[in-house]
């Protein structure tokens, strides 16, 4: 397995250097890019906007829920992500990765202006469920087209680059909420922003070039009929492929729970505080009816987890070649825990240190999501990679979001409405991550680094 593991990697390098020019190879990453980061707006809306957004749906008589609701929101988004990373990673393989990227940014873009019609919370959260498909089929395309478009030198550096552009959308746009504040009264505008990336579709669709290596895996695989052997919604749960796609399941649940099931209670805590601080301070309520408050630790929060996160995943990729896959996965863990317990045990949002903690665990968190765009589609063979890594990224959200979805209702119950405590008890799940990733398979290179990225999982 090994062996053909290095054969399969030279094999897509060598296409990828023939079949596109450089030109070619920078446009796809520039849109896969600017794919990613449009979706990393659509991460910085739930963690923004879908508290107030609940807060407005609901009305006066029933606000006091927003918190329960803005949590099974982002299990739209949860669950959204894991189907769209099924459906659209299989079309991906079916049809080609170009196509399918559109499709997604395309998804994302159309549902997040729907969404601003919202009659109900109800239709909200199906709305949102839509459009986080879209969010859950760009990055296996995207990053299945940049593995096999690019040579294989080029890869721990490019995963990093593809891994920190999500942040970089999150940062954005938590940034421009900083300015503009986002409440029940005004959250609409947000949604329609996230609408632009319609244009990148279209341009997607008509000018981005098609990966040699899946043109070439379709050619090689005709039925009897001579026509292309179609890819099975079910080939990635099968025989080698199912146990492959479980692990990489369980790997990319811990650092996904980490952050909508751990970190993103900071967000609601800090959007608790401003809803009571704006309740006690008639001035202030004022602004809201303006549509401006000087109180918004939320976009803040956001903010501040987003551009260290910006920074530590453009080095995620390179730092699972230079400690080995397995080695920096558990050392990211740990730290995070660590991060976890120290932010979750502060006695509220306004805390000298609440910012301060909040940074260190999008650093170390950041991480992963350098390290998952490099490990998680070369476990795949071309035929099935955008299936596999879109179900193995996608389908731990589902595991997420059943989980929030119990914190969500136990919220009141169980926790008394402590953020801290929610949080601080999530934070133990980052050390399943350690024991998860001894199971990861083990290859060796035989060649040196510099032509394949093929290192050690030790």
């Amino acid at each position: 397995m090994n062996m053909e593991l290095e054969q399969q990697s030279d094999i897509e390098s060598q296409e990828s250097q023939q079949g596109l020019s450089s030109q070619q190879r920078i446009l796809i990453l520039v849109v896969a890019f600017l794919g990613w980061m449009f979706a990393g707006t659509q991460m910085s809306i739930n963690g923004i906007v879908h508290f107030p957004a609940a807060a407005d749906l609901l009305g006066p008589e029933s606000s006091s829920d927003a918190g329960k609701w803005a949590g099974l929101l982002v299990c739209a988004f949860l669950f959204g992500a894991a189907a769209g990373g099924y459906v659209f990673g299989w079309i991906g393989d079916r049809f080609g990765r170009s196509k399918a990227m559109a499709i997604s940014i395309a998804c994302y873009s159309i549902f997040s202006f729907l969404s601003t019609l919202s009659p109900t919370v109800e239709v909200f959260w199906v709305l949102r469920f839509i459009t986080c498909m879209g969010i859950g089929g760009m990055w296996p395309n995207g990053m299945a087209l940049i593995q096999e478009a690019w040579p294989n030198t080029a890869k721990p550096i490019l995963a990093g680059v593809l891994g920190t552009s999500a942040n970089v959308g999150i940062m954005l746009f938590s940034l421009w909420c900083m300015h503009k504040d986002v409440n029940a009264a005004d959250w609409h505008w947000t949604l329609q922003a996230g609408s632009a990336p319609i244009l990148l579709a279209l341009f997607t669709w008509f000018c981005i070039p098609e990966s040699p290596s899946w043109l070439a895996e379709q050619k090689a695989n005709p039925t009897e009929a001579g026509d292309v052997n179609p890819v099975t919604m079910g080939e990635v749960f099968n025989g080698k492929n199912g146990k492959l796609t479980l692990i990489g399941i369980v790997l990319a649940f811990v650092p996904l729970f980490g952050g909508w099931g751990v970190a993103n209670w900071a967000n609601y805590w800090a959007a608790e505080h401003d809803q009571q601080t704006v309740s006690k301070i008639p001035e202030e309520k004022e602004q809201v009816d303006s549509g401006k408050t000087k109180v918004n630790l939320k976009a803040e929060a956001n903010f501040h987890r987003a551009w260290p996160g910006s920074i530590s995943s453009l080095l995620g990729g390179a730092l699972a070649f230079v400690l080995g896959r397995r080695l920096s996965y558990a050392l990211l863990c740990v730290l995070a825990f660590g991060c976890t317990q120290f932010l979750y045990a502060l006695p509220d949002p306004t805390h000298a240190d609440f910012m301060f903690w909040v940074r260190w665990l999008g650093f170390f968190s950041g991480f992963f999501f350098g390290w998952l765009p490099l490990c998680l589609p070369e476990m795949f063979d071309t035929r099935i990679r955008s299936t596999g890594s879109g179900v193995s990224f996608n389908f731990g959200r589902i595991i997420v979001g059943v989980l929030i979805i119990a914190t969500s209702f136990a919220l009141k119950e169980e926790f008394e409405g402590r953020y801290d405590t929610v949080g601080r008890i999530c934070g133990f799940m980052y050390l399943i991550g350690i024991v998860a990733v001894l199971k990861m398979p083990t290859t060796k290179t035989a060649k040196p680094p510099t032509t394949t990225t093929q290192g050690s999982y030790g």
